[in-house]
């Protein structure tokens, strides 16, 4: 493990491939290290060229048969997607994957991801015989590439076309994009066809539903579709289903709404876990409740649940926005101590806040800190450094 940390941690103008494929014998990477070296520098910095990128990818020869390669080409194409003319690489590192079903059914949902849905259409339209699984990933595709009414058209004509039977997958992949373009209603007839179709509905279906009742503030159905859950056997009292209500209710401004929920939802027996708190904690903080936002922070704590990255990034950033740097530090402090940094932006608003305040040592020691863990970005902080009050 030692030899991989040294190798990912090389400089990023080292080739991929001396990099993954060094030519000391004793050195040489497993295909698990391979996809995790290439993980590591795929993520490692935006700046990488769009050659670089892909150049990693073929050196470690990464395919959609695992999950850990799922990831790195999901974060290859996200990298690619955000560079001018991009398309072309996006092309050939596609083109470079294996031609199995289920590659081919990754690759229609990478194309969707770098919002090349005309790409993503022609690998479907070029297979044989597709299946079910190919058309669940074209139905993706089109969520993620934003084209919602394509993804309508197409579950609407190629199960017909194609001779495919739709499965819950399929339902569920549609009543996803239903409900994130505002149809969120139009799921009651869905509905209606899969049990007419023997489909079983699971919580799937219904957490999907859900989120787009509230995203659409369609308050009345949320009771009617509890009630469905209950016939159906998927039971409305379950965490997640609490969690998606209570997240729903947070982005609409209605966090004490949601924190009632919340109480219900302990008064009924369900320990809230990380996720639940992150949404409140969010919630609070959106309307600027940040004492509120603190007390949840510090029940998550006491009952033992580890925030995650974006809870205390969220946390901070609005604790910042609020002038409580104090309290922005202390919940820095803790990310960071698993490693978790936040964005230069919001580290130089923490760290001209605490200037603000007078803390200027405890502004100079969060910078140290972030020289020595980015080495490479230490010019950055050059400009802040020279401002700093003497």
């Amino acid at each position: 493990m030692a030899t991989l940390h040294h190798l990912v941690r090389r400089r990023l103008s080292t080739s991929a491939a001396a990099i993954l494929n060094p030519s000391d014998p004793s050195a040489i990477l497993t295909s698990y290290q391979k996809s995790r070296a290439a993980l590591s520098l795929l993520r490692s910095s935006p700046a990488l060229s769009s050659d670089h990128i892909l150049s990693i990818c073929r050196a470690a020869a990464l395919s959609p048969t695992t999950h850990l390669d799922r990831l790195a080409l999901s974060v290859a194409v996200s990298s690619l997607s955000k560079k001018p003319e991009f398309a072309p690489t996006l092309r050939s590192l596609i083109d470079g994957l294996p031609k199995s079903p289920r590659s081919l059914a990754h690759a229609i949902v990478l194309y969707g991801q770098g919002k090349l849905l005309d790409d993503a259409l022609h690998v479907f339209t070029s297979i044989p015989s597709p299946t079910v699984r190919h058309l669940n990933s074209l139905l993706f595709a089109c969520i993620l590439a934003g084209n919602h009414p394509e993804a309508a058209r197409i579950f609407r004509d190629f199960p017909v076309q194609y001779n495919i039977t739709p499965n819950l997958e399929t339902y569920n992949t549609i009543i996803k994009s239903f409900c994130e373009s505002g149809y969120s209603r139009s799921v009651f007839s869905l509905l209606d066809e899969m049990l007419r179709k023997k489909i079983k509905p699971n919580l799937t279906t219904f957490t999907h539903w859900l989120s787009g009742l509230y995203k659409d503030q369609r308050f009345d159905d949320v009771p009617k579709v509890l009630q469905l859950m209950k016939k159906n056997d998927s039971h409305p009292g379950v965490l997640s289903i609490y969690n998606v209500r209570i997240h729903g209710l947070c982005k609409l401004g209605k966090a004490a709404e949601a924190k009632e929920l919340f109480k219900q939802m302990i008064r009924n027996g369900m320990k809230p876990n990380w996720v639940t708190f992150g949404h409140m904690i969010y919630g609070f903080a959106k309307e600027g409740d940040l004492e509120e936002s603190k007390k949840l922070y510090k029940e998550m704590i006491s009952r033992g649940c580890t925030p995650d990255s974006s809870c205390y990034f969220t946390l901070m950033h609005y604790l910042c926005l609020g002038g409580d740097f104090d309290a922005a530090l202390d919940v820095c402090k803790e990310s960071m101590k698993r490693d978790w940094i936040p964005c230069f932006k919001m580290m130089k608003m923490l760290v001209d806040g605490l200037v603000s305040k007078s803390k200027v040592e405890e502004a100079r020691e969060i910078i140290e800190k972030l020289k020595e863990k980015f080495s490479s970005k230490a010019d950055m902080w050059k400009e802040v450094e020279e401002g700093l009050s003497q």
